[in-house]
């Protein structure tokens, strides 16, 4: 949608109000970037993309084919005819002019001077740009052995700082011993800040001016920012001026310290600064102003960031306010200053994230012992020149950079990450691949220089960047041709490029006549209502068609009703893929015919192996057998789905593959691979013969578990063997143990419980039986009159014999 409505606003507008080459990237970001240009002329064209090319054969262009149709694709370009002598396709190149080696001397040997000690490689380069064509080059750095070294000591004279003073005042010669075994070159100066000499910073008060301690302590007058020493190899007049040096003091706690690093990075006369590694150490023991502070003490004039030093004395504090940070770091960059904050263990949090937003600076802590101090600024020292940062310069409008690092050990990195290297030693060699790319022509062609820097290094890279706007057949152009209509415009590359007012192929009408009724009528077919078939615009009696959204899509002729997109398709493609599409009708290319070009005249591809067309069973048709006996499928008619013996002869294959079992299963891959297998869930889902428009065979066969499974095999429409299988087996079903083990102890338990009551049952039986012949006995007996023989009476009589002889005598 992007592309068309740009295209569409192009078109709109006369020549004169076109839209910038380098804004057309705004609105297309995708699709045939030469077509949405809408390109008038080879420089338009050449800037919309690095893949387009401008066709220069005068004879290109066919009937109702607009100018901007010279430019397209190079690969559409050739299709469509165009030599390759004819097309204009200008390409970037690069030239290096400074190529100076890295310095490779080592310490102890000859002395040289900064400016003679190559740490970066090549350092001067020319590119011409042809627009989205990337140029990239080697970008090569090595840390020199001995490279002389700018050191300024600036701290914080505020009362609190008092140990503090008496500690640097014998760093100078210390700190000369300790750095001559990094350099044998070594620079160092002093300055002292305190704060602006306003209220309400300090006190104004006439006693407080000359004296800003309390009590009985001697302090100097409060000042802003003074360079006490400039930059010198001498340590012991290091030691003897900061010697001299008195403590100040302030009112609030933050300090004016962004004043001071502000001079010390644009002073750098003053200061002293040579084209070497610059270090600032900066120590204080409290926080700092910043922009807009100085509101506080009515200063409202923005930081101008240039030099205010009158013997060595800041003089502007009272008139511009504090810097911000984002100046502070532009100078100290500008400047190729690394700073190192040396500050009390309370501050560290708040001067870490003002690390984190100054590139090559360092924090360390703050201690009473000057060795300590020494081992802080070494440390921080070997921190920042082991790491290498590139930095570029402002781009030009519509002009990027790629960065990508090769660091020690082959470490790769892309992105942001592809600027730097880390734990760099002296000696090491990096690399830097850089590609430059630029989009359209910003300033028409006009020259643009840019460096590219490591941050905290002097040396750089100096790019001039040419752009490729026009192209080389432009220089041949003729003014006021003959061949655009009586002179109204320029004959280049093949094509008018028309003046203003004027539009046409030819520049044959003015801009206000292209609309007119009388012109419109010649773009009507049949004098029809249609104006160009409503594929095109009448442009001066003469209709140019409209471009498709598809660069490869054309409409063409006198009334643009042809196109070479509405033909037949086959298999998805324009005219089977075998002709072109030439007003709506295919051309076919040999032995192709048909509508669709989708019918072969060669018979070869339906010859058998009998030699044979379609094995005697059918016909060649476009290249293809039709088998005149149904039963016969196969691209020669030489498969039979449904004779007889089809299912014997794949059941091997089809059970080794659906269930992994058979006599192949071993060689299944191998042997059986020939057909595409399809599982289904049940015999329901098999294909049926009147469901498919192929013959199908239905097979039953028996594995050797006296399983059934049932499949089918066709050969497809696309010749392709096809088996359905069913995924599970039909096994008959075996003995079920457990309700025979549980019926065969029913019946046991059964059967015994039936017996047992049959016993019981004849025992009942049997003693009522007795009992009945019991109580029958005993009333019989109730009857008998007969005593028992056997029976004997329990009583036994005994008569006393002298009973009745005594009754007598009486």
């Amino acid at each position: 949608m992007a592309a068309y409505f740009a295209g569409t606003v192009l078109h709109c507008f006369p020549p004169s109000l076109i839209l910038p080459p380098f804004l057309l990237f705004v609105f297309q970001p995708e699709g045939n970037e030469c077509i949405s240009a809408n390109a008038k002329y080879c420089g338009q064209c050449i800037q919309a993309g690095a893949k387009c090319g401008w066709c220069t054969d005068p004879d290109f262009l066919k009937q109702g084919e607009t100018v901007s149709t010279r430019c397209d694709e190079l690969q559409s370009l050739k299709s469509r005819g165009c030599k390759d002598e004819m097309i204009a396709n200008p390409r970037g190149e690069q030239k290096i002019l400074k190529n100076k080696m890295v310095t490779n001397r080592r310490k102890g040997t000859d002395k040289l001077r900064p400016e003679d000690i190559t740490q970066i490689q090549p350092q001067k380069i020319s590119l011409n740009l042809r627009s989205g064509e990337p140029q990239s080059f080697t970008l090569k750095f090595k840390r020199a052995e001995d490279y002389p070294i700018d050191l300024y000591y600036l701290m914080d004279l505020s009362y609190s700082m008092k140990d503090d003073l008496e500690n640097v005042k014998n760093l100078g010669t210390s700190l000369m011993l300790e750095m001559s075994k990094i350099t044998s070159d070594f620079r160092i100066g002093f300055g002292s800040f305190v704060e602006k000499t306003v209220m309400p910073y300090i006190s104004t008060t006439p006693a407080k001016l000359l004296n800003p301690c309390t009590g009985d302590q001697n302090c100097t007058s409060p000042f802003s920012y003074k360079n006490v020493l400039k930059l010198t190899s001498d340590g012991k007049k290091f030691n003897t001026l900061v010697g001299q040096q008195h403590i100040s003091g302030n009112l609030d706690s933050p300090e004016g310290g962004f004043d001071a690093i502000m001079q010390v990075a644009v002073c750098g006369e003053q200061i002293g600064w040579r084209n070497v590694t610059r270090l600032l150490v900066f120590s204080t023991d409290a926080g700092f102003h910043f922009a807009g502070d100085g509101k506080l003490g009515g200063i409202v004039l923005p930081n101008d960031g240039k030099c205010h030093l009158e013997n060595n004395v800041y003089t502007m504090s009272h008139y511009y306010d504090y810097p911000s940070i984002a100046h502070l770091v532009q100078k100290l960059s500008d400047n190729n200053i690394q700073t190192i904050f040396a500050v009390t263990e309370e501050f560290q949090p708040v001067y870490q994230e003002l690390k984190n937003l100054i590139p090559k600076s360092a924090v360390g802590t703050l201690s009473a012992n000057s060795s300590n101090v020494i081992n802080l600024i070494i440390d921080a020292y070997n921190s920042l020149s082991s790491e290498v940062i590139l930095e570029n310069s402002k781009l030009p409008e519509g002009v990027s950079i790629i960065y990508t690092s090769r660091c020690k050990n082959g470490i790769i990195s892309e992105g942001e990450n592809g600027r730097k290297c880390s734990n760099i030693s002296i000696g090491d060699e990096v690399t830097f691949n850089i590609s430059v790319t630029s989009k359209g022509c910003p300033k028409q062609g006009k020259p643009e220089t840019i460096k590219i820097k490591p941050l905290g290094f002097t040396e750089e890279v100096e790019i001039t960047l040419n752009f490729i706007c026009e192209c080389e057949c432009h220089k041949d152009g003729i003014e006021n041709s003959d061949l655009c209509h009586f002179g109204n415009g320029t004959y280049e590359c093949g094509a008018c490029k028309c003046n203003d007012g004027r539009v046409g192929r030819f520049c044959e009408c003015s801009s206000h006549e292209v609309a007119t009724e009388d012109m419109d009528r010649t773009c009507r077919k049949d004098n029809g209502t249609d104006i160009c078939s409503n594929n095109g615009e009448c442009v001066c009696g003469t209709c140019e068609c409209k471009k498709r959204e598809n660069p490869e899509e054309r409409y063409s002729g006198q009334y643009c009703q042809c196109d070479n997109f509405n033909c037949d398709r086959s298999g998805n493609k324009l005219c089977g893929g075998h002709g072109r599409c030439e007003c709506r009708v295919c051309i076919c290319d040999y032995p192709w015919t048909g509508s669709a070009c989708d019918c072969s005249l060669d018979n070869s591809t339906c010859m058998a192996s009998n030699k044979q067309i379609c094995n005697g069973r059918g016909t060649c048709e476009c290249g293809t057998c039709k088998c005149t006996d149904p039963k016969f499928q196969g691209p020669t008619c030489e498969t039979c789905p449904t004779c007889p013996g089809v299912c014997t002869e794949h059941k091997e294959c089809v059970q080794c593959r659906a269930f992994g079992t058979g006599e192949k299963k071993d060689t299944c891959e191998r042997d059986c691979s020939y057909f595409n297998l399809i599982k289904v869930k049940d015999r329901n889902k098999l294909p049926q013969p009147n469901d498919a428009s192929y013959p199908v065979m239905h097979c039953k066969e028996r594995d050797a578990n006296d399983c059934w499974f049932y499949y089918t095999y066709a050969v497809n429409n696309n010749t392709e063997k096809e088996v359905h299988v069913v995924d599970t087996l039909d096994c008959p079903a075996g003995p079920d143990i457990i309700p025979i083990v549980a019926g065969v102890v029913a019946g046991i338990v059964l059967i015994g419980l039936a017996l047992l009551l049959i016993w019981k049952l004849l025992m009942i039986i049997h003693d009522r039986r007795e009992f009945a012949k019991f109580e029958k006995e005993k009333m019989n007996a109730k009857w008998d009159t007969q005593e028992n023989p056997i029976y004997k009476s329990p009583v036994n009589q005994f008569q006393n014999p002298n009973y009745g002889r005594k009754a007598a005598a009486l």
